[in-house]
């Protein structure tokens, strides 16, 4: 159970470990969660397939940020990465 006061979590592990699972089953019993993806891929719209990206009712369940940001032929760099995480945390 989360505390008052802002709290991260971070779930960190090998590819295909399962932290994506854990991490939605944790923010559904504790509906202050929110899940931040790190994912290089998941900034990039129509990269669903191959990306374990979170479907639409995950994504209805849980609030997801950092999803779907950019269209693939976009540069997306690490300072705007830096920046929509920062929105995202605030």
């Amino acid at each position: 159970m989360v505390t008052d006061g802002p709290r991260h979590l971070a779930l960190v592990g090998t590819t295909a470990s399962g932290k994506s699972a854990l991490a939605l089953a944790v923010a559904r019993e504790e509906p202050r969660l929110e899940i931040l993806s790190v994912d290089s891929m998941q900034v990039y719209r129509g990269m669903d397939i191959g990306t374990a990206k979170p479907t639409p009712a995950e994504r209805a369940a849980v609030p997801h940020h950092l999803i779907d940001l950019a269209d693939p032929a976009e540069d997306f760099t690490l300072a705007r990465y830096v920046a929509a995480a920062r929105d995202a945390l605030a």
